[in-house]
């Protein structure tokens, strides 16, 4: 008897810690802020800063971007570029915000942005205050 005993509390401890093994997975990461600040008109540099926008945004993160000096531009390269269009209304419709630098749409003579929304420096420096990561393009 005392050696049934011994067998089967062998026996629940082998079971229990296997289902305990197979049960335990890593934690899931928090999702986490991010901004990004694009100040080229380089396509192949801003096409792949809206890629990782989209990526980031797709995994769970909360982007915002900030359009400065060239990068305003992504509101005239839209109208020109198909694949460009593509990931900026992507982000956009999956809840992504553009800011775009007021001072820099004005010295280029474009007052009603269609892609990102008119800001400011103040709006810049809150993007850097409060995102987690910030990245530079």
């Amino acid at each position: 008897m005392k050696k049934q005993f011994v067998i089967l509390v062998i026996l629940t401890v082998v079971f229990t810690s296997s289902i305990y093994a197979k049960s335990s997975k890593e934690p899931k990461e928090q999702p986490t802020t991010i901004g990004m600040v694009i100040y080229s008109n380089d396509t192949e540099t801003v096409w792949n800063a809206l890629r990782l926008a989209n990526y980031s945004k797709n995994q769970g993160d909360t982007v915002r971007i900030f359009l400065l000096g060239k990068g305003v531009e992504l509101d005239s390269m839209v109208k020109t570029d198909k694949d460009m269009k593509e990931q900026s209304d992507k982000f956009l419709e999956n809840g992504g915000v553009i800011l775009g630098c007021g001072t820099c749409l004005q010295s280029r003579k474009n007052n009603e942005p269609e892609v990102c929304k008119y800001s400011s420096l103040a709006d810049l420096y809150e993007l850097i205050r409060k995102n987690k990561i910030v990245l530079t393009f």
